[in-house]
């Protein structure tokens, strides 16, 4: 990717040029640089191999590989949430997880007693990510959240987060702040024990799919374990499986930003404690 690394200066222009052709330093207009960076995203592959007794496959009276296909995709969904906010099990290549990132870079709020300061005030989740000169464009929570937002009332015991309207209808979205909606993450990949939520830029942080998730059965395979040892030996044991690979990457390339350069980064958390 080339992304951007030093930005243009403007200048005001001074002065004049008088009819000789003499004038003040200050009439030149100036010259200014721009320049760019490459940054790299690096794929890396995620496969799994399921295998099924061909005899279980013959009395089935439903399509069995149409069955799984769906929860091999949920499966790599989970396995790219986890490497992707927390960092878990991920590959070399790929930078920290978000939620671990945040809080290496200091970016954190500690859950309090008014979750709409913890949020929303001068020195909330938001503000943590604005300082730099960021706007906070969405927001990933922790199931455990969706409670606490639905508990925060005002001094009128008025729930403070409202349900979000669309054509005058409540629940098109369920849960927004700001006006930017909230994703609660379905598949257990997001903690919330080490956040409940996840404020920042995504403008900035880029993926990329090198291949899509595709699909391969095996009839005469032997499948076995880094050690060697044979585990299944599809043909002598009448068997066959379903091998599913992909690979993708992602990165935070940060490029220079007008109020804050490259020191910055571009998310922050609300923990659950203090702690």
């Amino acid at each position: 990717m080339n992304v951007l690394d030093m930005l243009p200066t403007a200048y005001w222009v001074n002065g004049e040029v008088s009819g000789t052709g003499a004038a003040d330093s200050a009439a030149y207009k100036q010259t200014t640089k721009t320049a760019w960076d490459k940054k790299k995203i690096y794929a890396e592959e995620i496969a799994v191999i399921v295998p099924i007794p061909e005899a279980v496959l013959d009395d089935a009276d439903y399509d069995i590989w149409g069955e799984v296909q769906p929860r091999i995709e949920e499966a790599f969904a989970k396995v790219i949430d986890m490497a992707v906010f927390h960092g878990t099990n991920k590959p070399d290549t790929w930078p920290e997880g978000l939620v671990s990132g945040a809080i290496k870079a200091g970016k954190v709020r500690p859950m309090t007693g008014d979750l709409y300061q913890d949020i929303n005030g001068e020195d909330g989740v938001i503000a943590l990510v604005e300082e730099k000169g960021l706007p906070v464009d969405a927001f990933i929570g922790a199931l455990q959240l969706r409670a606490k937002l639905r508990g925060a009332v005002d001094a009128n015991r008025q729930p403070i987060f409202r349900l979000a309207y669309s054509n005058g209808t409540a629940g098109k979205a369920l849960y927004e702040l700001n006006g930017s909606e909230i994703d609660f993450p379905m598949n257990g990949s997001f903690d919330g024990k080490q956040a409940l939520l996840l404020a920042g830029n995504w403008n900035l942080m880029r993926y990329a799919i090198r291949q899509d998730i595709t699909y391969k059965i095996l009839t005469e395979a032997s499948l076995t374990d880094d050690s060697g040892k044979v585990l299944l030996n599809l043909a002598q044991q009448d068997c066959c499986a379903i091998r599913a690979v992909m690979r993708l990457g992602w990165a935070l390339p940060k490029p220079m930003n007008m109020v804050s350069g490259t020191n910055y980064y571009p998310f922050a958390v609300l923990l659950p404690t203090t702690v």
